[in-house]
């Protein structure tokens, strides 16, 4: 025999009633599971240790500029930051979207191609990997007071430009390979890496080219140096939502504008890890 209950109206409904498929269908569509499926917090682990990676290897080139017998120029630093992307991408992109920067999650979470509610637990993820690396980076550096943090060697205006450009090429290069389906492929990470290799070339001897609040705050917390620290947080943040929206806005698209998001297909296929994992890169 059925259950039953009464409704809103009095009247009563069947369990079979209550249990079709697309009363099923509505109620777990509100689950907050959705909103974190089965294996996020994989993706949270892959994003503290690629975060951990990525500021332990550029900070730690950074610091090493200054060393008298252990220095390392800034193009090494620069190209040692564009390969260490390049290769979490390849590492941890399939997992997490390799993200590694609160601004570029953000930013994707503003075009619709990441869940809002994620975002502040890939931002916590992004920061302990690199307040993790900063202080390790303390540890076996002692003597390297400034841990590789992020300064401007003009005004913090000129800083501040400089770090909303460069973002702004990288993240547009990024939206490229992480959202377009046409400019998708195995060289991906390549381009992102080149991207961040090239514009961190011209930033450095301006704004130090952090293009990312995680790499800017660890060191600044393990060197007690917060000067400027609101460039490297605003300025990254401005760049990045300015270059997906930019890079959205001009995108050829053989459909509708109203498109099934990355964000979507997840409510939708929650259970289907590997669909999600395909639709959700989102690199650096």
């Amino acid at each position: 025999m059925s259950e039953t209950h009464p409704n809103g109206d009095g009247h009563e409904l069947s369990n079979t009633t209550t249990n079709t498929p697309i009363i099923r269908r509505l109620k777990e569509s509100t689950l907050p599971l959705v909103d974190y499926p089965p294996g996020f917090s994989r993706k949270v682990v892959a994003e503290v240790v690629a975060t951990f990676l990525l500021v332990f290897v550029t900070c730690g080139a950074a610091s090493l500029t200054t060393s008298d017998d252990r220095k390392v120029s800034q193009l090494g630093a620069s190209v040692a930051g564009g390969l260490i992307v390049t290769v979490m991408i390849y590492a941890v992109g399939h997992i997490s979207g390799a993200h590694m920067n609160p601004a570029v999650t953000l930013a994707f979470a503003t075009v619709g191609h990441f869940p809002w509610i994620q975002v502040p637990v890939y931002a916590a993820a992004q920061l302990t990997g690199s307040i993790s690396a900063s202080f390790a980076l303390r540890v076996l550096l002692d003597q390297e007071k400034h841990l590789g943090t992020t300064t401007p060697s003009g005004t913090d205006l000129q800083a501040l430009i400089m770090e909303i450009i460069v973002t702004f090429c990288m993240m547009f290069v990024t939206s490229a390979v992480a959202t377009d389906s046409k400019a998708v492929g195995e060289l991906a990470g390549i381009a992102v890496g080149s991207a961040v290799c090239i514009t961190s070339i011209l930033a450095g001897p301006v704004s130090g080219g952090s293009m990312n609040p995680a790499r800017t705050i660890g060191p600044a917390l393990a060197s007690n140096n917060y000067k400027a620290i609101w460039v490297y947080i605003i300025g990254p943040i401005t760049g990045t939502i300015s270059g997906v929206l930019c890079y959205s806005f001009i995108r050829h698209t053989d459909r509708p504008i109203q498109s099934v998001s990355s964000f979507k297909l997840r409510r939708m296929k929650s259970n289907d890890e590997s669909v999600v994992a395909k639709n959700s890169l989102s690199f650096v």
